[in-house]
């Protein structure tokens, strides 16, 4: 019989290149491209190592789709191969977010255009909505997992309890509890056959996936100073008042604080971007969302958009388009570094914990909670695209946020249940509800 044998190097990345170009719809659309043409279409890898991987990812701070292809590509072709998957997945949005964020700055104050974004931003609306449901559909399975994602959601929501805290405690009870928490997808998939990876490494042909004290400082030696030079240096040159370093230090400081994937990234960036430090409004959000949504790559390349803006209006004798697109680029650069870091590092004693019931309810605990924080995203961006005034209710310092039910705007209320019944009864794709969704408020905007 032929020995097994490993795809090629450069087959491997004609294939993370395909995926990279082919990644719309957010998350759950990317994952669903990868696991089609990786599980599915080539059975490169099993099911079940593939939500293995998916749930440690899910764990780590940033985006999980752009970390969950670095794994994958990790596990086929080592750091190298962890290199171009994870680069290819971003290079393809990123170049297109940027072309998008020069087109916002000079034209999205004309008339047209902002009708158009008013369309977009109640489409994006549906869709974390979707998210909502849709990832509660696959977390929600015990009682234990709907009390973690309503505690989650409580704890953002009301009590302004900060994301890290929310997810460790979550990770403790699943950790400590597992006889309260569903032990997470895997165990549903005890029936799928392996793929070729898992077959080769079942043969002993995968050395890298064994964890050593060596290989994980060699990784600290190399990535931290890859991840934190530009904010070092920054520093050191312009003080922590310019807005070269806040954009360094904001986003670094994200690469280790934002848990549970791109979507509860969002609602700690937006909340810090638009309360903080001013950089945008809260629609500018929303539209750096929805131009995020109708681009390929991870849905975390808001960030860049987010950068380009405020490089741009604080340009500091730059040419103001040159500004913005520095601070595009080192927004993305502290964004995407950290993520290669967690993959490199943590991804052999994940391999290692293949089969810990512990570690598995722990994982799955923290999907639960993920609910809760996509469901506060939905609500925050629901107030602000909805209504024209929304303020804070506090006590003791803490409290929701609440909308002044007078100022709602009926088109992007209209527009999103439109978007809504599109996607959810119809099952109408991400790009046709987004394009419907801004002919709609262009037309509400002009002929109504």
């Amino acid at each position: 019989m032929t020995p097994l044998a490993m795809p090629t190097f450069w087959e491997a990345a004609r294939i993370w290149a395909r995926i990279g170009v082919r990644s719309f719809g957010g998350p759950a659309g990317q994952i669903a491209v990868m696991h089609r043409m990786l599980v599915e279409e080539r059975g490169w890898i099993g099911e079940r190592r593939f939500l293995h991987a998916l749930n440690y990812c899910m764990l780590l701070p940033g985006p999980e789709a752009q970390q969950l292809a670095s794994y994958i590509g990790w596990l086929m072709h080592r750091t190298a191969g962890g290199l171009v998957a994870g680069i290819f997945f971003i290079l393809p949005g990123a170049l297109v977010m940027l072309a998008l964020s020069v087109i916002y700055v000079l034209y999205g104050a004309t008339p047209i255009i902002a009708a158009l974004f008013l369309g977009v931003k109640s489409a994006v609306l549906a869709v974390v909505v979707e998210a909502v449901l849709r990832v509660g559909r696959r977390a929600l399975k015990t009682r234990a997992a709907i009390v973690i994602a309503v505690a989650a959601f409580v704890g953002l929501y009301l009590l302004k309890i900060p994301f890290p805290m929310i997810i460790l405690a979550a990770g403790l009870l699943g950790w400590f509890a597992p006889h309260l928490v569903a032990a997470g997808p895997e165990a549903e998939s005890e029936d799928q056959a392996p793929g070729l990876v898992d077959q080769l490494i079942a043969e002993g042909r995968a050395s890298h996936l064994i964890p050593s004290r060596g290989r994980a400082l060699r990784v600290l030696a190399v990535w931290l100073p890859v991840w934190l030079a530009p904010l070092v240096v920054l520093y050191l040159v312009f003080g922590d008042a310019h807005v070269w370093t806040q954009l360094a230090g904001f986003f670094s400081t994200m690469g280790v604080v934002t848990f549970g994937g791109a979507y509860a990234v969002l609602t700690y960036v937006a909340q810090a971007a638009v309360d903080g430090f001013g950089w945008l409004q809260p629609g500018e959000m929303a539209d750096g969302l929805g131009l995020a949504e109708t681009t390929p790559g991870p849905l975390i390349l808001v960030l860049q958009f987010v950068g380009f803006l405020a490089a741009y209006r604080e340009a500091s004798g730059l040419n103001p388009l040159l500004a913005g697109a520095l601070g595009a680029l080192l927004t993305t650069w502290v964004t995407f570094a950290p993520c290669f870091l967690w993959i490199f590092l943590g991804a052999p004693y994940v391999e290692a914990l293949r089969g810990h019931r512990a570690a598995a309810s722990a994982l799955a605990a923290i999907t639960a909670a993920v609910v809760g924080v996509i469901a506060n995203l939905a609500l925050w961006f629901g107030l602000h695209v909805l209504f024209r005034d929304v303020h804070q209710i506090t006590v003791l310092g803490v409290g929701p946020d609440v909308p002044n039910l007078l100022s709602l705007d009926w088109r992007p209320a209209v527009l999103t249940l439109a978007a809504m019944v599109a996607m959810l009864r119809f099952k109408v794709g991400m790009g046709p509800t987004l394009m419907a969704s801004a002919i709609g408020g262009l037309a509400l905007s002009y002929l109504v």
